[in-house]
């Protein structure tokens, strides 16, 4: 349910943010502005460029200038207000996450989602709000980038990006077309993260008139009267069957490779800070069992997401359920499965994303040389195989690229993969609402590490350098002359 802004809704929102205006004003923030400016060829040279203004990219962004590393910019191919999945791709009714989670605040209590909630509807809508509806959260954000002046610009795409000397240059298009040159960049891009749309060998081939991505924009009112499959029994395989159903679909199948349901969200079982902050630094075999055991369990939908699929009586679950192949034809599409051949008229992949660089041209000059977990990280050891897992980037402590073979490209080291591909080196902790800030915060101070080390040679100039008095000489008489007439005395 969406709320109406009433006059004294609007009142509130501007007492909100006159009372966060002033709690930055109390903590010294955004801090001074620091890092020495940088020019290249008549260019100045940016102190960081993020992709992506979605949640993370806001996060990442907004924890950037609070820190004082201003000379930032923010690119998203979107247009205003159409940033991250919200109002595109997820077609859930509600967030998943519980309302009272403070998401991308940054530790700032005027700037979380119940703070801006409350001051525009009150205590009373908050106590009667269950779960946040997705396009609210989306007009949340759209304020949190207001409210914070944040340096986002729209509808430019990154096409490319490649060394020159010892900075980063970032091809882009659209509003803003030209070469970018940054010190750092920083990868928001979401659940797609370096790849893209993962898609069974069975569909490859099959004309895509046919079949859909649970990403792609579908046009679910040509579905009406159809009969339509969904692979998987995830939240977004809900979320598209019953978006479907609700369009008028003739009839709906989950079509559900496993034998039972998931029932238990096991990681959402063991929140807690200990796993925010501490798994980035197990051991590595510690990493690979935690997510093994999470991915061999499998997260379940939510019950609502799922009810909302169930409740049509045209919807039907099959388990065990695996799809062996699928061929077109004059009568649409032919699935063979485990439970015997089955037809459909349009079928939606539920099938999640890849970490395969090779599928983003704009990763070109950086995908042979990114190191992944694949490459030496996982051993037999550490438990059973996995080829999303192992295809994970092998990152840093700030959340950097490591080099495939040393010295092939130096300028990894100042790529950051802030987005969900980042969970098997860091946790959840750059995709998820939950802890989204602790990831900024662990991603700046690397950021800030890093700046600060490399112009150190400037920053001890300007220690030198710095000349102005504290004391200007009259404020004490030199007493020692006094002591030799003590001591004639």
């Amino acid at each position: 349910m969406r709320h109406i802004l009433t006059p004294a809704a609007t009142t509130g929102l501007a007492a909100l943010e006159a009372q966060l205006a002033q709690d930055l004003e109390f903590l010294e923030l955004p801090a001074k502005p620091w890092v020495p400016e940088r020019w290249r060829g008549g260019a100045p040279v940016r102190d960081a460029v993020v992709i992506g203004a979605g949640m993370c990219g806001l996060a990442a962004t907004a924890k950037l200038v609070l820190t004082g590393i201003t000379n930032v910019v923010t690119y998203d191919a979107a247009p205003a207000g159409f940033e991250g999945p919200w109002v595109t791709f997820a077609r859930m009714q509600t967030l998943r996450s519980p309302k009272t989670l403070n998401g991308p605040s940054l530790g700032l209590p005027q700037l979380t989602f119940r703070a801006w909630f409350t001051a525009q509807w009150g205590l009373e809508a908050w106590q009667s709000l269950d779960k946040i509806p997705r396009g609210q959260w989306m007009d949340y954000l759209v304020w949190y980038r207001k409210v914070l002046a944040l340096p986002v610009r729209n509808s430019v795409r990154m096409t490319g990006v490649a060394p020159v000397d010892d900075l980063i240059a970032i091809d882009v298009e659209g509003a803003e077309t030209g070469r970018v040159l940054t010190r750092h960049l920083v990868l928001a891009t979401g659940r797609s993260g370096l790849g893209g749309f993962a898609v069974p060998d069975f569909l490859k081939g099959i004309d895509r008139t046919y079949w859909a991505h649970s990403a792609d924009d579908i046009d679910f009112d040509a579905l009406k009267g159809k009969r339509v499959a969904v692979i998987g029994a995830g939240a977004s395989s809900m979320d598209n069957a019953a978006t479907a159903l609700e369009a008028g679909a003739g009839s709906v199948d989950m079509l559900i490779r496993r034998k039972e349901m998931p029932r238990i969200n096991k990681l959402t079982g063991i929140g807690s800070q200990g796993v925010v902050h501490g798994i980035c630094h197990l051991p590595d075999a510690w990493k690979w069992k935690f997510f093994d055991y999470t991915a061999s369990t499998q997260t379940p939908p939510p019950r609502s997401s799922t009810l909302r699929v169930s409740r049509h009586p045209n919807a039907r679950f099959f388990l065990d359920c695996g799809i062996l192949a699928v061929k077109q034809d004059a009568g649409g599409l032919l699935v063979e499965t485990t439970q015997g051949p089955m037809r459909y008229d349009f079928l939606i992949a539920a099938t999640g994303f890849s970490n395969d660089f090779s599928d983003r041209p704009e990763f070109a000059a950086l995908a042979p040389h990114i190191r992944t977990w694949s490459d030496g990280r996982y051993t037999p050891d550490m438990g059973p195989p996995r080829a999303e897992m192992s295809e994970a980037p092998d990152l840093g402590p700030a959340f950097e690229f490591r080099e495939r073979v040393s010295g092939s490209c130096p300028m990894l080291a100042h790529i950051h993969c802030f987005n969900d591909a980042a969970m098997l080196s860091h946790g959840k902790v750059s995709g998820d609402i939950p802890a989204v800030s602790a990831g900024a915060d662990r991603l700046v101070r690397g950021i800030t590490t890093s700046l600060f080390a490399e112009d150190v040679e400037t920053h001890f100039a300007n220690l030198v350098a710095y000349d102005t008095p504290e004391l200007l000489g009259d404020e004490w008489a030199d007493s020692t002359p006094l002591l030799q007439k003590e001591a004639v005395q």
